[in-house]
């Protein structure tokens, strides 16, 4: 009960959750990117792998349920830490706007975050509220042919892209990977991966809209 309450109520303990949270979401992503990847290959090597994940029955709502829950605390604890931030030191804020030491990314994580909200609730509506009887390369490829959606799919992705650059630099920082000698080889690699998915979900999106021919089309 003691460590749970320092937790909660500690700004350390607060940033220990986002660092958790943080990382298991970008396992996630990374995963994801991993076998979303697979459209590459084909239509029958994308519809392969949904199959594979479809397999495992009783394990997806479960995966289901503890990945939301990772969502929420992430999103609840990097609002409560923005606006305590803010707060504390409203005279650095205005004085980091001025500078360029701060990143885009990091200029602009609370922006991006809520644009990586709303688009999980079109992509779960486009993707996990839809008619499942159907082929998985025939839904995305019918999906984001759509240029609105396509064209908001393109957009929520370089803002995943700016949230994760920073993201992923923020992690190893949080993770104690933080020597002067080292941190512009780190940045430079947590850009890069964070470049790497990024690209995969656009390439996904905008051949998608361009090429009929792109997943069996």
């Amino acid at each position: 009960m003691a460590l749970r309450n320092r937790l909660l109520t500690s700004s350390i303990g607060r940033k220990g959750i986002m660092a958790v949270s943080g990382l298991l979401l970008s396992l996630f992503l990374l995963v994801h990117a991993a076998g979303n990847s697979t459209t590459f290959f084909g239509a029958e090597a994308f519809n392969s792998y949904a199959a594979h994940l479809h397999a495992l029955n009783w394990l997806i709502p479960v995966f289901e349920m503890g990945l939301i829950a990772i969502f929420l605390l992430h999103i609840f604890f990097g609002i409560m830490l923005t606006l305590e931030n803010y707060q504390a030191r409203p005279s650095r804020y205005l004085a980091a706007r001025s500078s360029g030491g701060r990143t885009p990314g990091s200029r602009t994580m609370i922006f991006t975050g809520m644009l990586i909200l709303v688009f999980l609730a079109v992509h779960l509506k486009n993707f996990h509220f839809t008619d499942h009887s159907r082929r998985i390369s025939v839904i995305v490829r019918e999906i984001l042919a759509q240029p609105l959606i396509g064209g908001f799919y393109l957009l929520a992705m370089a803002g995943l892209g700016l949230h994760i650059s920073h993201g992923f630099w923020s992690l190893l920082q949080s993770l104690g990977l933080n020597h002067p000698k080292y941190n512009i080889f780190l940045y430079r690699a947590a850009l890069t991966a964070a470049l790497m998915v990024t690209m995969i979900f656009v390439l996904i999106a905008g051949l998608s809209m361009m090429w009929p021919e792109f997943l069996g089309g």
